[in-house]
């Protein structure tokens, strides 16, 4: 193994295991007092709302934190707060990028709207990924690793065993088949990736 970086199949097997392991709770919320993060002795575990409390009444998911984020947004089930700043800008964004892969997987189809919904834009540009489509290399491998789409997938959001989530973009025999809905001119690399 080379120092300072994980084989991907090492990864990949931490990964599915630790994956596994949240699965297997699957209807259970530990404890505040038992979940390891918290402090059992502190005064705020018996302050705090319980995750059973909290999230047993969001639309249920058989994967992850078992929260379906995205519909409970979209039923009103929570509400963000947009802003903490009066004069900050709210910038969402409603359109998709389609990243196609190589190989025999589906396209990925990114959605901005779910992710400007709870996320500024600061967020993700231009460090964890350049402005410009086409010009950040995302890879497996770094996701797998924590890093890009692998942030918030796998920590916050839904895991990363669940790939057609974001693999949704069915192929045909070379290009993947683009939803009517989306706007190509989105997705033309304006440039080499660096």
């Amino acid at each position: 193994m080379t120092r300072g970086r994980l084989r991907p199949r090492v990864v990949f097997a931490f990964v599915l295991a630790l994956c596994w392991a949240i699965q297997s709770m699957a209807g259970e919320w530990m404890p505040l007092a038992r979940d390891g993060i918290h402090d059992p002795k502190s005064r705020a575990v018996k302050i705090l709302q319980q995750p059973q409390e909290a999230l047993s009444r969001l639309t249920p998911d058989n994967a992850g934190n078992q929260v379906r984020w995205v519909q409970a947004l979209d039923k009103t089930e929570i509400r963000p707060r947009e802003k903490l700043f009066a004069k900050t800008e709210v910038r969402k964004l409603d359109r998709d990028i389609i990243l196609d892969v190589k190989g025999g997987m589906p396209a990925v189809r990114f959605p901005h709207r779910q992710h400007t919904e709870w996320l500024d834009c600061v967020n993700c540009h231009d460090g964890v990924f350049k402005m410009q489509t086409g010009a950040t290399k995302i890879t497996m491998f770094n996701i797998l690793q924590g890093e890009q789409c692998g942030i918030c997938h796998g920590a916050v959001a839904f895991p990363l065993t669940e790939c057609m989530r974001c693999h949704s973009i069915a192929k045909g025999d070379k290009q993947p088949v683009i939803p009517p809905d989306v706007n190509m001119q989105m997705h033309r690399s304006r440039g080499p990736a660096p």
